[in-house]
Order: structure tokens, then sequence, then C-alpha cells
């Protein structure tokens, strides 16, 4: 508990103290990508425009898998994946971690439990493109299975994208003081306003 409360602090410490471009807003064209991402511990390649051609997409960054925060929010996802599938959209979950990492997070059941992919993206390239915050790996930091985790952070940041390619919302954890089910309530409930119009 105590490793997690200080790598939290420095994980904050080091956003807080980094400068970075703004995130897109609303209106703003969501920049599409391709990674590697795994789904119930199979991987496999993760298109935007693909999932953009069947519907909405809502794209969350965070900052690690097996943590405390992220776990949460991977569980609150899987959680209420079925309402979003009725909302016609797709959920991708996008971070710093190897896909080794996620191969393991996007099967467990205790969080995105074989519900919905996440992405991995070492570089940081795709964060980059949204102006997410990222901080680099912070030394001696560990998840709660106590192994050691060697890759940067991107900041709690969520976009809902319509199937045109738009931004919709974007929210995030600091700006909007959001807790990490705060933001898959939020996500909700934009997707299912898109899916009445």
């Amino acid at each position: 508990m105590k490793k997690n409360l200080i790598f939290g602090v420095a994980l904050v410490a080091a956003l807080c103290s980094t400068a970075f471009a703004a995130a897109l807003k609303p209106g703003d064209r969501a920049p599409l990508f391709s990674a590697p991402a795994s789904l119930a511990g199979k991987e496999f390649h993760f298109s935007l425009k693909a999932a953009l051609a069947k519907g909405p997409v809502v794209v969350y960054f965070y900052p690690s898998a097996y943590t405390g925060g992220c776990d949460l929010e991977a569980h609150t996802f899987a959680q209420e994946k079925d309402k979003f599938t009725a909302a016609g959209a797709t959920i991708i979950g996008v971070s710093e971690d190897s896909i080794a990492r996620l191969k393991q997070f996007s099967a467990d059941p205790k969080f995105c439990a074989g519900r919905f992919p996440v992405a991995s993206n070492p570089s940081g390239s795709i964060g980059a493109m949204y102006g997410v915050e990222a901080a680099g790996a912070v030394a001696g930091a560990k998840d709660v299975r106590g192994v050691e985790i060697d890759h940067g952070f991107f900041a709690r940041t969520t976009f809902v994208i319509d199937p045109k390619g738009k931004i919709v919302s974007e929210f995030s954890s600091e700006a909007d003081h959001l807790s990490p089910p705060e933001h898959v309530a939020k996500a909700l409930a934009v997707v299912k306003k898109l899916d009445h119009k």
C-alpha cells in the first residue's frame, strides 16, 4: 500500500512538472492510429479506422496496467461493456505497457476480463498525437503484483469519437477531477446520446 502511494505521488509530480501540448478537444478530428492490442489474452492489430466503420469509439488513455486506479477503470469498463455495445460503441484502452503485460491484463477476470481490448504504445506516439500528458518511467515503481513497471505513463484521459472521426467529448482526471469509474460513466452517457441522434 505504501509503495503504491509513493508511486502515485511520484507519478503526479512527474506529470505536473512537465509541459505538454494541449489535448485535442471536441470538434477536432481524431488522429487515426493502429497498434498491437490484446483481447482476452490474444494479440491482434487494432485499427481506429476499422473500429469507426462500426460506430463510435471510446479511446481511453491510462497510466499502467495492474495499478489501483487503472485496475478499477478496467473493471468498470468490463462491467458496463454490454451497455456500450448496445449503443454501438467500441472501447479501446491505450497505455505504454508492453503487449506481454497487456495480454495478461486483458484476460485477467478481475480487470478487463476479456470484455474489451487494450492497446500497447510503448513509444507514447499515440498519446502525443492526441496531446495527452505523459511522464517517463519512475525508478523503483512496482505494480500491485510487485512487478517492476519499466515504462512511461499517460495521464488518465478519455476521448469519445463519433463514426465520422470527430471528437465529441474529451475529459481527464486532472482537469475535470474525475475518478476512474466516473470516466466510464461519462463516456457511456456520451455514447448513449450519440445512439439516439
